[in-house]
């Protein structure tokens, strides 16, 4: 029987699948799309969903958990400062996965995973601001 067999392992051991989400769930906090898998993106939604459900409530506890699950800082302070207050009314149902079709090397099934009512200029907005500041430091 097939109990307790929820997730999917990906061929992964188990702190490697760790560090993959955190890192997934990373770039999706920053960039708000992003694209990968379809069955990483399928796996990612609900880790993702929990974590803004997490920073919805706002409190120090919560703050915490997040820190420890993602990796970077700036992650948690955007889950707080802006996706939270975003989805403030919303019950459920933060990320969306589109189906992008197959990888050309190994036909692997592809899919964008975004935040709904995602903010478009969000993403490459860490690169087009460290463009800018190497340009302005040049001249």
């Amino acid at each position: 029987m097939r109990h307790a067999k929820g997730y999917r392992r990906l061929n992964r051991t188990h702190e490697h699948r760790k560090a993959l989400f955190a890192n997934m769930a990373d770039s999706l906090i920053e960039h708000e799309q992003i694209k990968t898998t379809l069955p990483k993106a399928k796996e990612l939604r609900p880790i993702v969903e929990k974590m803004v459900t997490m920073a919805k409530k706002g409190d120090v506890h919560s703050r915490r958990v997040l820190a420890s699950r993602l990796k970077l800082d700036a992650s948690v302070t955007k889950l707080f400062d802006v996706l939270a207050p975003r989805y403030a009314d919303r019950p459920g149902g933060y990320i969306r996965i589109m189906k992008a079709g197959f990888r050309y090397g190994d036909m692997a099934p592809m899919a964008i995973i975004e935040f709904v009512d995602r903010d478009v200029d969000a993403k490459g907005a860490g690169d087009k601001a460290r463009v800018a500041a190497e340009e302005a430091g040049e001249e």
